[in-house]
């Protein structure tokens, strides 16, 4: 396969594990716009129960503890990321407040209707928007919150190469008015979409791959399955600098009815 061929879905999940084990965050978002879509979320207290869903090593995480109250879960399917996410709540004092377990987000561990925010950054996509959106649900008291970002379309059309980009890596990209009609037909109340600028990917995501990478390919000189993924990952950086009018993240923020 050349790179334009090769998915991120062809590599093992040790690999994959490992690579983004090493960042800070696990995908495109910063701390200020964690804390602007937090913005919109008027109901959270002391008592509150807040799922950070694909949570990565909790990047974001930690920032929604030091700007919310309640108790939050941080849930990812990779353990390794959960052992440095509970590290990560330790070193910040934020042990009492946030816990990180293994698990799916297909199968919560959680009671229907328990929680007040379910919240995830660049993982939803793992299940798909509309059917994490519609499971998701249950789990969510009344008038309870979900805030997601998600890969989505700016424009009606686009270039051959990026559109066969993404609907090998993810099909259910679309565009934002059909994105919040897949909100509202699950059965919530759209209350905000925005756009990610382009920092949340360049500064907060692809530059601080370039140390890593080198560090990566270090380790596994010599090894093509490596040497193929973090090619993989520079087309991916490659594609986003040229085509970023075209598509990016978009923060969903919604209110169960």
């Amino acid at each position: 396969m050349n790179k334009e061929e090769t998915s991120i879905h062809d590599f093992d999940l040790e690999l994959i594990c490992e690579y983004f084990s090493a960042l800070e965050r696990q995908g495109p978002g910063s701390p200020e716009i964690t804390k602007k879509a937090l913005s919109f979320v008027d109901i959270l207290n002391d008592g509150s129960r807040i799922a950070d869903l694909g949570c990565g090593t909790g990047g974001q995480t930690m920032v929604l503890a030091q700007n919310a109250p309640g108790q939050i879960t941080g849930l990812d399917l990779f353990p390794e990321f959960i052992r440095l996410f509970n590290n990560n709540a330790k070193q910040l004092d934020l042990q009492d407040r946030v816990k990180g377990i293994a698990g799916s987000m297909d199968n919560l561990p959680f009671q229907q209707e328990k929680l007040d925010l379910i919240w995830s950054e660049g993982a939803i996509y793992n299940i798909g928007f509309e059917r994490g959106l519609k499971e998701w649900r249950e789990f969510l008291k009344p008038g309870g919150f979900v805030a997601v970002t998600e890969a989505t379309w700016f424009t009606g059309e686009r270039p051959d190469e990026i559109n066969a980009f993404w609907q090998r890596e993810y099909p259910g990209i679309d565009t934002i008015p059909n994105k919040v009609a897949q909100m509202q037909n699950a059965g919530y109340v759209p209350v905000a979409t925005f756009i990610l600028p382009e920092q949340c990917w360049t500064d907060h995501f692809y530059v601080p791959q370039v140390e890593v990478q080198k560090d990566f390919l270090k380790k596994h000189a010599g090894d093509p399955t490596a040497e193929n993924f973090i090619k993989n990952q520079r087309h991916e950086a490659e594609l986003y600098h040229t085509y970023r009018d075209y598509y990016g993240y978009v923060f969903y923020i919604g209110k169960k009815i």
